[in-house]
């Protein structure tokens, strides 16, 4: 029976360390709305061999990773349905039915796809077809939302579009999906000023070292403003990360009237550390017991499955593969 609560599906894909612009960008979302929706955050490990594909050991110690990286932030598994994609077959299944029914324009206009071929590279078909499995994630479970950063808003358009396309043509199975964009952390910066991202390597890993934390921050560039020298802090890199950490007005007026940069950074560096700490401290005690998570993981697959399995037969039964 579903949750009398609105059902929220994401995941954030395992290639490589998250960051702290996936996790407030995305992740501190499923730990907030955890309470108020019946949440299925999984694991897109299918996802992760649209680039290039990882080596078994890689892939397996990424996903684990994730893994505990959820369970560090708070995700909490006695109110959340957290599992591996490939643990549930029916994302595959559902995503050749979509594949079918959308066409090659179609994905085209997918940024993923255009920003790839812009860059002369060679497209993978899992990348070009991306957007349709990422549609089945979302819509096999009857989605109501779905946390994501301002940059994914068009993969939960795809995700209606299919719905509308499959649901006029062979009766309404599927839940319009809506994204949920908190604007205000829309896009988080990295230490070069463009969007954090793996792809630009300028990321600060949410469960770096110390030392990791300090090369990182340090490596953020500044203006040649002098101590003391007003400047509007939006425009400055270092405080569009900072104020993450510490929203407090008296850190903007701080940067306003011109605190200067190392001072800064040294502030930056340990109000990282500070925040990070207890999540480190929760990441430790789940990885000493992988039986615990072992069990955790199979827990969310039995019941993500019981639900994908009654959605793939209604389909199934719509489309005509039952007879």
């Amino acid at each position: 029976m579903q949750s009398p609560k609105p059902r929220l599906v994401s995941g954030v894909k395992p290639t490589g360390r998250i960051h702290v612009g996936n996790y407030f960008g995305a992740i501190e979302q499923f730990v907030k709305l955890q309470h108020d929706y019946d949440s299925f955050i999984f694991i897109p490990n299918l996802h992760a061999l649209t680039e290039s594909i990882p080596s078994k050991e890689e892939l397996i110690t990424r996903t684990m990773d994730v893994v505990l990286d959820y369970l560090a932030v708070g995700i909490d598994p006695e109110k959340v349905t957290l599992f591996k994609q490939s643990d549930v077959p029916a994302h595959a299944s559902l995503a050749w039915i979509f594949d079918c029914l959308v066409t090659v324009p179609y994905l085209m206009r997918a940024h993923a796809y255009k920003d790839a071929e812009a860059k002369g590279k060679e497209v993978s078909a899992g990348t070009f077809m991306y957007p349709v499995l990422m549609a089945a994630d979302i819509l096999l479970y009857d989605a109501t939302i779905v946390p994501v950063g301002k940059d994914q808003k068009q993969h939960v358009e795809y995700a209606r579009d299919i719905a509308i396309k499959f649901n006029n043509q062979f009766g309404t199975l599927f839940t319009l999906p809506q994204e949920k964009i908190l604007e205000n952390t829309a896009i988080i910066p990295g230490t070069d000023g463009r969007k954090m991202s793996k792809s630009y390597n300028n990321t600060i890993p949410l469960f770096a070292t110390d030392e990791e934390i300090t090369k990182a921050v340090m490596s953020i560039p500044t203006d040649s403003r002098g101590k003391d020298e007003e400047k509007d802090p939006d425009e400055l890199i270092l405080y569009q990360i900072h104020k993450y950490f510490n929203p407090s007005p008296e850190l903007r007026a701080s940067y306003a009237k011109g605190l200067g940069y190392g001072d800064a950074k040294k502030m930056l560096i340990q109000d990282i550390i500070t925040f990070v700490t207890p999540m480190r401290e929760r990441r430790a005690t789940f990885a000493a017991n992988p039986k615990l998570v072992q069990e955790i993981l199979i827990s969310g697959a039995m019941k993500a499955n019981d639900i994908a399995m009654k959605k793939m037969f209604d389909v199934y039964e719509a489309v005509g593969l039952t007879q």
